[in-house]
């Protein structure tokens, strides 16, 4: 790496304009236009950055946090250098957080849809926070592959209406970088644009933030990026998941139209937190020989939520009631 910092010695190197925007001090520094972020992400996908630069980079938007311009530019530069086939997909469902105190009681709420014949792509990273169980991890324990490549997502469809795909098959390098979670002790927006990537152009998209003050920015970046159905929650521990335990304000764009809606809190009293993440219990709870009260709402409005989104119910109450449905009936399905 000195090597390469040394050919630099005399010159400036091309990356270092957009370092320099961002972290040009209190006075000095402003945000990037969608063309330089679009040109930035651009060079850090075809691994022209130093790595002294990158951290800098990534920090720096860490700290000032990023803008709907850069993160529309950064999301739309991947989109750009993906080379996917087109498939026939409703709904874009991202999973990058992990679960540490309840059980991923989104993944049975999609595993139900696709049962009944929605084609459902999700796509996560693994491993880059410690202690929390992650998606990747569950369905493999249920018995559901991890696709290597679009040919194998097609098949999953044909066969299970159902694929998971990890950041790693999309993007090897911003695999590498979500990654970096446990060295910088941060998450940086790669978390964040992850989320947005839609890689099959689905038709709809839902997307989970941990801090409410995303929301915005996720539901302001997908209309952005032209998607016409989408939904951004607060879900519980980071993944798009309904807490029954809290009112949820959905951010969300139906057939091209931004609207807000918010979802009542459920329960009296916050629900305890799990001991244990038994997935062998968890397994039992879909296959209908155990219940759990507190997973099971949250199953059914998670669901609920993405009907909506889906644009298959008119509104909320009838998409709730008829998620109830699908998942008492899911076992027949």
């Amino acid at each position: 790496m000195n090597t390469k910092r040394n050919i630099y010695k005399d010159v400036e190197h091309p990356f270092a304009q957009f370092v320099r925007i961002i972290g040009k001090g209190k006075n000095g520094a402003r945000s990037l236009s969608f063309d330089e972020a679009y040109q930035a992400f651009s060079m850090i996908l075809k691994n022209e950055v130093l790595d002294v630069q990158l951290g800098a980079f990534l920090m720096l938007l860490r700290v000032k946090e990023e803008s709907i311009d850069e993160l529309t530019g950064f999301v739309q530069a991947t989109r750009d250098q993906l080379n996917f086939k087109s498939l026939d997909v409703d709904l874009d469902w991202s999973s990058y957080a992990g679960k540490r105190k309840h059980y991923p009681w989104f993944i049975l709420a999609a595993l139900t849809l696709a049962k009944n014949g929605y084609n459902i792509v999700m796509h996560g990273a693994s491993g880059h926070t410690i202690n929390r169980v992650y998606t990747e991890q569950v369905l493999e324990f249920l018995g559901y592959p991890i696709c290597k490549n679009d040919h194998e997502v097609e098949q999953e469809l044909n066969k299970n209406h159902f694929a998971y795909i990890p950041l790693e098959v999309i993007s090897p390098i911003l695999s590498e970088l979500i990654s970096l979670r446990n060295v910088m002790g941060l998450r940086s927006p790669i978390h964040t644009l992850a989320r947005l990537i839609n890689p099959f152009n689905a038709k709809a998209t839902l997307q989970a933030i941990f801090h409410p003050a995303y929301r915005s920015s996720h539901q302001k970046a997908a209309y952005q990026l032209g998607y016409k159905n989408s939904a951004v929650i607060k879900g519980e521990g980071g993944e798009f998941e309904r807490n029954p335990d809290a009112k949820t304000l959905i951010c969300g764009i139906q057939e091209g139209e931004m609207y807000e809606h918010e979802l009542p809190k459920l329960t009296d009293n916050r629900s305890p937190i799990e001991e244990e993440l038994n997935l062998d219990f968890f397994k039992q709870v879909w296959l209908g020989h155990a219940s759990h009260e507190y997973g099971e709402i949250a199953v059914v409005e998670t669901m609920g939520i993405a009907l909506y989104t889906m644009g298959k119910i008119p509104n909320f109450e009838q998409a709730m009631q008829h998620a109830k449905q699908l998942w008492l009936n899911r076992n027949m399905a």
